[in-house]
């Protein structure tokens, strides 16, 4: 049976999942995610190659890094992971630039305990300052674990395109109206974008309104203001989007946080 749940606390999203015939379609996330592989195995595509998490794995996804994800075999999947904004991580971790995990997956119990210590905190609703202090703990064995490294900045080109996709979240998307401003035909931005990204612009627009979606519904409490904030056509439209992401739908999603 495949169940997703969600909950969160002191900025950080928890999902506790468990999989059996799900498949996430390919996307990605503004934030960082970070989980461990409880029972099965996580097959998933990062990157253009395979990448199988065994038990006690521990999976370290980039912001905006492309994926998939199933169960590897027909006796599914049970993991957990958390989400983390870029800004957050880098304001606990003290550094002024977005830093990037090097390696996929890794095999260490005490980040592993770290990770399933502060995913259990917020499942269990503990007070937001130990959930801090938790986050605290895993931020800086993160860093002194040498998985990460600071990287350079997008290209200005798919800087500027990025910026202007999710300052038009509420309309279509019309690679005419970038292309123009870069000189670029739609092709060669789709390829350029893509070769950068992993996900073609398409894609990337969808997944930044599913993402914006998700903190309206947050913030807000109210899954239809979402559906026409974001330019979706009605909540069906909405929904089957948002599944292919969260493994739920917005309203068992808002059933979950609040």
């Amino acid at each position: 049976m495949d169940k997703f749940v969600y909950k969160k606390s002191a900025g950080i999203t928890a999902l506790s999942a468990s999989m059996t015939e799900f498949k996430y379609k390919k996307h990605a996330h503004q934030e960082y995610a970070i989980g461990v592989t409880l029972r099965g195995i996580q097959h998933y595509n990062l990157d253009g190659s395979l990448q199988l998490s065994y038990p006690n794995g521990i999976m370290l996804f980039n912001p905006e890094q492309a994926h998939d994800g199933m169960a590897h075999d027909h006796t599914g999947l049970d993991y957990v992971m958390l989400y983390i904004e870029p800004q957050l991580l880098m304001e606990v971790a003290g550094k002024k630039n977005i830093v990037r995990f090097s390696t996929p997956i890794v095999y260490d119990y005490p980040l592993e305990q770290r990770i399933i210590n502060l995913s259990q905190a917020i499942f269990s609703a503990q007070d937001e300052a130990l959930c801090s202090e938790l986050f605290l703990s895993l931020t800086d064995s993160l860093v002194r674990s040498n998985l990460s490294t600071d990287t350079k900045k997008d290209n200005a080109l798919l800087k500027k395109a990025k910026d202007w996709m999710h300052a038009n979240l509420e309309h279509v998307l019309r690679l005419d109206d970038i292309c123009s401003e870069f000189h670029l035909s739609k092709f060669q931005f789709i390829r350029l974008f893509k070769a950068h990204t992993g996900i073609s612009p398409y894609q990337y627009f969808l997944n930044c309104k599913v993402e914006r979606a998700k903190q309206l519904i947050e913030k807000n409490g109210d899954v239809y203001s979402a559906v026409a904030e974001c330019g979706f056509v009605d909540l069906t439209h909405l929904n089957k989007h948002f599944k292919s992401v969260y493994g739920a739908t917005a309203f068992e999603y808002l059933s979950h946080i609040n």
